[in-house]
Formats: structure tokens, C-alpha cells, sequence
């Protein structure tokens, strides 16, 4: 079949579906840095994350050679509600680029949560009810994390409480309250309600938080509630496992119809989108299969790859969670409140580190009023209102298609579309009323943040 006779939308069979998650840390030579115990500066075991984590998810966090880890009946059962998630064609696109590049997108939108979020929060929400726990808290920047986190806890009859960052929770009304109705309590973060909340707010008062304020903050509710534990949307090594279902289900469909992707974009926040949709065909690129250009797009207001410095640091702001080797901007970093909620992060996953200090992807950084010009242009072409987040992959996948016009080679470009933005309405407003801005961090500002490096 040629690429041209390719369906608009390729769906796997139900049969077809991934049975297992893909460890890409297995194929690695250099495997990433340990979590390191903030007090004592040694690594971390499985059974001190266990005082924060399930067990089953400390010991996912900790496993650098199991590359196949199966996926449990229930999960996948769960599953079967929205996957597999349609890899689309976008002729449209193409054709109003006048490209001679093939353009594909992994849409992970279809749920009632509007992103890929859903494929952990179920894996991590199971793992806490067969430990026998009251119910887990968590943070959540856009949104997309907490909403799919209180789906999963309802279905599985759960507590479930989301610390969300102040101007998240200011911008996003109705994200709000997508979680509240699957019964989820949701507080501002930084909030009054925790002690490293009310340190926060003394030292900045008037801040509009951050995903390293918020984690603090669940982690601190997590270790001191009985029946709790805390459970992350992004970042981990065991949340990128379960993201892994993206890039098999993409890499089973291209393969369906012999298709070789030349170009894989995702934007890049913590990690979980980027990881998840790259995971197979990094582990081509790292035995050696295959080769691939990979491509991480970050927020030039978070710009962790491409001006954060690659070092121990630790994943919130509060600095009680374990250290992780990481592109970093410092944990005291407050990005701008841009619109990219998912994006606003400090640091980055320390497998997707580790394989960028390596050379196996690239990084680039884009501004807020170009991700939105891609935005808008790709919702009047293909018809998808896409998330802030994704529109970062999909300005340059836009890039990407325009330089293959110009040089006239048909490569083939894959992105993730992690997200729909129905709930980003009032980014969209700024935008359209031309009222939205490019805050750029300064080197002075990151400099500052950086001197607080733990000495590691």
C-alpha cells in the first residue's frame, strides 16, 4: 500500500492492543541517575519510596532491566473504554502546507479526562486499591492529571485530593469542576493548608504557584494521612511505563501499514507525553534497529532542556521529595503563568535526562503566541481544538513539514496529540484579542534559581 492509500484513521483491533508496558530504561546503556534520599544522599529503596508510594509503583520507579512489565486484566479491561486511540492521517493539513511531508498524529483526546493522563492515573489508582488504601493525593498543573486521576479513583471507589496550581485553578474553572463531580476535593496550590503552602506564601506572597509547589504539598498530605499515598502525573520513571501504551499502539499502527517515522515530535513538560509516545522506537534507536529523529518541545518560559542545567535537584519546591538527576531550572523556579499549564515545570523526567545528555533526541523551545498561531491553524485545518500543551508538537511538526516543502523530501512526521482544549478557552480568548504575552525567563532569573542546586 502506498502512503497515500493510508486511512484518514488507523485503529488497531482490540486484539492488536499492547499486553504489556515497555521499560525503555532497559535497553539503555547508561541507565539514569538513582533517586537519591534527601537526607541521607543515598539511593533510594523500594522501601523508603514505599512511605510515598505503592509498593507495586515503588518497585516499577526502581526497575532499570524488566523491559516488559505486564498489564494487569483490570487495567486493561478499563482500557478498552477509549483504547486504542486513533493514529490519524492529517491529509488536510498537508495539503493546505503544500508538503510533500506525511503527517501523522496520535490522538489521545478521546476520554472524558481530554488527554493521554488517563493511561497512568487508572494503572496507579489500581495499584492503591490492591494495596488496600483509603485513597491517594496529587498535583495538577492544566488540569488534564487531576481529571483523569478522580475518573480513575471514582471507578475505583477511592478518595481522591488535587492540590492544583493557583493560576491553573484561577484560569480553568471547568477543569475544576470536571473533577469535583467524579468527587475529587480540589484546593489552590500554594494553599494555607499545609505547611510548606503557608512557607511558600510568606516567601512569595501573591505567587501564582508552580507543579513543584503543589507536589509539596500532596506529598505532606499523603505522609501524614493515614491510608494515603501520593501519586504523580508526569516525571517518573513509572509513569513514562505506563505511557508507553501511546508509542506501541502509534508504532503498531505505522508498522500496520508499512510505514517508518523519520521525525517523532511531543511536547515535553515532565516527560510522561514525550516518553510514552517515543518509548518503542527509542528502544530501536538504542539496540541499534532503527534510527530516528526524536524531538522534545518545551515552553521557552520553562525551558528545562535547552537553558536548565543537568544536575541533581530536587522535584518540588518544597524540597521534601527525593533528588533526581535532571534538566533543571532549580526547584525554586516559578515559571510565568503561562497557558501551558502541563508544561510548567522546573525540571524533567530523568530517563528522557539521561537519554538527551546522551544524544538520542534533540530539544527546542518555542514561544507562547507561535504555539497558539499552530493552534488555531491546525483547528481550522484538521478540526481538533488541541490542548496548549500539544500545540507546542504541533508548531513543529508545522516547521518540520514546511522544511520538507522547500527541500521536496516525503518524510514522515509523527507527533503526539496528547489533549483537547475545550477547557483552554480563556487561553484562546487572550490570544484572539490579541492580549496574550511571551514572558522569557532572563539568565539572571535562571542563574538565581540554579544557586540553590543541592551539592550533590
Amino acid at each position: 500500500m502506498s502512503n497515500n492509500e493510508i486511512p484518514y484513521k488507523i485503529y488497531l483491533e482490540e486484539s492488536e492492543m499492547p499486553k504489556a508496558w515497555y521499560n525503555v530504561r532497559a535497553d539503555m546503556k547508561n541507565k539514569p541517575a538513582p533517586l537519591l534520599n534527601p537526607g541521607t544522599l543515598q539511593p533510594m529503596t523500594v522501601e523508603e519510596l514505599s512511605v510515598v508510594f505503592c509498593e507495586e509503583l515503588a518497585k516499577q520507579e526502581l526497575d532499570n532491566d524488566t523491559a516488559f512489565i505486564d498489564i494487569p486484566d483490570e487495567i486493561k479491561g478499563f482500557y478498552k473504554m477509549y483504547r486504542p486511540s486513533p493514529l490519524v492521517r492529517a491529509y488536510c493539513l498537508e495539503e493546505k502546507l503544500g508538503t510533500p511531508a506525511h503527517i501523522y498524529y496520535k490522538f489521545e483526546g478521546n476520554n472524558t479526562s481530554g488527554s493521554h493522563k488517563l493511561n497512568s492515573a487508572i494503572a496507579q489508582a489500581y495499584y492503591a486499591k490492591k494495596q488496600g488504601l483509603k485513597g491517594v493525593t496529587t498535583e495538577t498543573g492544566a488540569g488534564q492529571w487531576g481529571t483523569a486521576l478522580s475518573m480513575a479513583c471514582s471507578y475505583l471507589g477511592l478518595d481522591c485530593k488535587v492540590f492544583m496550581v493557583k493560576c491553573s485553578y484561577e484560569q480553568k474553572p471547568f477543569r475544576r469542576e470536571v473533577m469535583r463531580t467524579y468527587g475529587a476535593s480540589v484546593t489552590p496550590s500554594p494553599s494555607e493548608t499545609t505547611n510548606v503552602g503557608r512557607k511558600l506564601l510568606a516567601e512569595h506572597p501573591g505567587t501564582t504557584g508552580s507543579l513543584g509547589c503543589a507536589i509539596s504539598e500532596a506529598v505532606e498530605v499523603a505522609v501524614g494521612t493515614e491510608g494515603y499515598r501520593y501519586v504523580l502525573g508526569s516525571v517518573l520513571n513509572q509513569v513514562l511505563l505506563h505511557q508507553s501504551v501511546i508509542g506501541l499502539e502509534t508504532k503498531a499502527a505505522l508498522d500496520k501499514y508499512g510505514v517508518k517515522a523519520d521525525i517523532i515530535i511531543g511536547c515535553a513538560g515532565g516527560g510522561s507525553n514525550l516518553g510514552g509516545l517515543i518509548a518503542p522506537f527509542m528502544g530501536e534507536k538504542l539496540r541499534g534497529e532503527a534510527d530516528y529523529r526524536i524531538i522534545a518541545v518545551e515552553p521557552k518560559s520553562c525551558p528545562s532542556f535547552t537553558r536548565g542545567t543537568y544536575a541533581y535537584d530536587f522535584c518540588d519546591t518544597g524540597m521534601v521529595c527525593p533528588l533526581a538527576k535532571m534538566y533543571t531550572l532549580g526547584s525554586d523556579f516559578i515559571p510565568a503563568p503561562n497557558h501551558a499549564g502541563g508544561l510548567r515545570y522546573h525540571g524533567m523526567s530523568s530517563t528522557l535526562s539521561q537519554l538527551y545528555a546522551d544524544g538520542y533526541m534533540e530539544a527546542t523551545s518555542v514561544e507562547q503566541t507561535e504555539v497558539f498561531k499552530a493552534a488555531e491553524y491546525f483547528a481550522r485545518v484538521e478540526g481538533i481544538l488541541p490542548a496548549p500543551e500539544s500545540s507546542h508538537a504541533i508548531k513543529v511538526a508545522i516547521d518540520e513539514a514546511l522544511k520538507c516543502k522547500e527541500t521536496g523530501e516525503a518524510k514522515n512526521i509523527v507527533f503526539g496529540l496528547t489533549g483537547t482544549g475545550y477547557f483552554d478557552m480563556y487561553a484562546y480568548e487572550a490570544f484572539n484579542d490579541g492580549k496574550m504575552s511571551d514572558y522569557i525567563p532572563t539568565d539572571e532569573e535562571i542563574a538565581k534559581s540554579l544557586e540553590k542546586l543541592p551539592k550533590v
